[in-house]
C-alpha cells in the first residue's frame, strides 16, 4: 500500500488514528530524551548536589560550614518541597542564601520551600525581571496563550512527551511558568560584570551572562570546580528564540557568555535543565562545541545578510555543520537553529526583509482571494489542500488551509485540513515546543 493510499485511509479514520501513527523516528528520539528527567540527586563534587527531574528545572545545593546555598528553586512550591526533603536527608544545615540564575518562574517559583526561621540572602542579577517587565507594562497578555501552546499545557497527558529539556508538568496557573514570578524577592544583586560572595564558608563567583535572558548570571564554585550555567546551557540546541514570543535574545551575547563559561577549568557543568556534565575533558568539549555552534549561527547568518538574503532564504543558507548537528547535546529538542537564524536577522535589521514587495503587503484575505482565483476558485483551492494532505505534503496543506481560512474563518473543511496537517507534522517533529504548538492548535481548530 503506497503512502498516498495510507494517508487517505488515515483521513477517513479521523485524527485519533493519525495520532496512533506517531511511532516515528522523531517521536522516539524525543521519548528517549525522557532519560534526562529521571528523578535523582546527583553529587557532582564534594558538598555539591543537584536535584534533577523533581521539577522542570534543576535545583542545586552547596553545603558549607554552617549552612547551605541553593541555586535556583524549581517551578512550584510542591516540587521544591520534595527537593528540600531530599536535601535534608543529606544535611540539616539551614539555607543561608538562594541564587537565582535568572527570573523565569520555573527557576524561582519554589523559593519559599527553602526559607527557614531566618530569611536567607537572595541573590540575582541587577536586571532581574527585565524580560517580563516591559510585557507587563504594555499590558501584553497573548504570550500566556502562546506559552501554553509551546509548553503543551492544554494537551492531555497522552499527547505530551516532554518539553524538550524538562519533564511534563501542569502548573496550577497556566502561563506563570513563563513570566517573572517570585515566591520571594531578591535581596542582593550582582552589579556589573562579576562579583565574589562568601556565605557559610562557601565562596561563589557570580558572573553576568546575558543569553536566554538579559538578567542571566552563572555561578562558579572554585572549591569544587563546578559551573552553574543557568539556562545558557542544557542538553539541547539552545532556545535562541522562544516561539511563545519574547523580547530579543542576543545570539551574539549568548555566544560571548558561553565563551566566558568555557574559559573556566571546570570539572562539572550544571545546566538549568537536564543532567549535569561531569569530567574536565567532557565539560571542556561540550562548552567548546556549544559556543562554536551558537557563534556559527550568528556569523553565518550575518554573512548571508550581507549578501542580501532574506530570513526565508537564510534558513536554507545557514545549515549547522554535521560536527555540531550530530552531537547529542545539540539536538533541537527545545531550541532550533532556524529560529536562531531568524532572531539574528530581526535583532539587527528588524521586520523588513529587504524585498520592496514586502513593504506594503496585501492583507492575508486579499492575497488568499487572489490565490484562490489562480487555483480556479475556492473549491479548487480546497481540492488542492486535500490532495496535499493525502500525499503527506503537510506543510503545504497547512499553508493552503490558511488561505482558505483567511477567506472564510469559519470554513470547517479548512479547519479540519489544517488540524490534520499539524497533527501529522507533529508526529515527525523532534522539537518539543514546535510539536506541542502544532498539537495544541490542532485541538483548538477541532474544538
Amino acid at each position: 500500500m503506497n503512502k498516498t493510499i495510507i494517508s487517505l485511509c488515515l483521513l477517513l479514520l479521523g485524527p485519533s488514528s493519525i495520532l496512533a501513527q506517531e511511532a516515528t523516528d522523531a517521536t522516539q528520539r524525543l521519548r528517549n530524551q525522557n532519560a534526562q528527567f529521571t528523578e535523582r540527586i546527583i553529587k557532582v563534587a564534594d558538598n555539591v548536589y543537584v536535584a534533577v527531574g523533581y521539577s522542570v528545572s534543576n535545583v542545586s545545593m552547596i553545603v558549607g560550614d554552617d549552612g547551605v546555598v541553593i541555586i535556583d528553586t524549581g517551578l512550584s512550591l510542591e516540587d521544591a518541597e520534595r527537593i528540600a526533603a531530599e536535601f535534608r536527608k543529606l544535611t540539616d544545615k539551614p539555607v543561608k542564601a538562594i541564587v537565582f540564575t535568572h527570573s523565569h518562574g520555573d527557576h524561582t517559583g519554589g523559593a519559599s520551600a527553602f526559607l527557614g526561621d531566618t530569611r536567607p540572602q537572595i541573590w540575582a542579577h541587577e536586571n532581574f525581571g527585565s524580560e517580563a517587565n516591559p510585557l507587563q507594562a504594555a499590558g501584553l497578555t497573548v504570550q500566556t496563550a502562546r506559552g501554553a501552546r509551546q509548553a503543551g499545557f492544554k494537551l492531555p497527558p497522552e499527547q505530551r512527551i516532554n518539553n524538550g529539556v524538562a519533564p511534563v508538568r501542569y502548573p496550577k496557573q497556566v502561563g506563570r511558568a513563563f513570566v517573572t514570578y517570585n515566591a520571594t524577592k531578591p535581596t542582593n544583586f550582582l552589579e556589573g560584570e562579576r562579583q565574589t560572595i562568601s556565605i557559610a564558608g562557601i565562596e561563589l563567583e557570580l558572573v553576568s551572562s546575558p543569553g536566554e535572558t538579559n538578567d542571566q548570571l552563572f555561578a562558579w564554585y572554585p572549591s569544587g570546580k563546578v559551573l552553574f550555567a543557568g539556562d545558557n546551557f542544557y542538553r539541547s540546541f539552545p532556545n535562541l528564540y522562544a516561539i511563545r514570543g519574547t523580547p530579543n535574545r542576543s545570539v551574539r551575547l549568548w555566544a560571548e557568555s558561553l565563551e566566558k563559561l568555557a574559559a573556566y577549568d571546570a570539572e562539572a557543568l550544571v545546566g538549568g535543565h537536564t543532567n549535569p556534565i561531569t569530567g574536565a575533558g567532557e565539560v571542556e568539549q561540550v562548552l567548546t562545541d556549544y559556543h562554536a555552534a551558537v557563534q556559527f549561527i550568528h556569523d553565518r547568518t550575518v554573512e548571508g545578510m550581507n549578501k542580501g538574503l532574506t530570513p526565508d532564504e537564510l534558513v536554507e543558507h545557514v545549515q549547522l555543520p554535521e560536527d555540531f548537528a550530530s552531537k547529542d547535546y545539540l539536538q533541537p529538542f527545545y531550541g532550533h537553529p532556524e529560529w536562531g537564524v531568524r532572531t539574528v536577522f530581526s535583532e539587527y535589521l528588524g521586520w523588513f526583509d529587504g524585498n520592496p514587495s514586502n513593504l506594503f503587503r496585501l492583507s492575508p484575505k486579499a492575497e488568499a482571494e487572489r490565490v484562490a482565483k489562480l487555483a480556479g476558485g475556492a473549491d479548487k483551492l480546497l481540492e488542492s489542500a486535500r490532495a496535499a494532505l493525502a500525499s503527506d505534503d503537510n506543510q503545504w496543506a497547512a499553508q493552503l488551509a490558511d488561505h482558505l481560512l483567511a477567506i472564510d474563518a469559519g470554513d470547517n473543511n479548512a479547519k479540519q485540513i489544517k488540524a490534520d496537517a499539524l497533527t501529522k507534522l507533529a508526529s515527525n517533529m523532534v522539537n518539543a515546543t514546535a510539536r506541542n504548538y502544532y498539537l495544541t492548535v490542532a485541538r483548538e481548530l477541532r474544538e
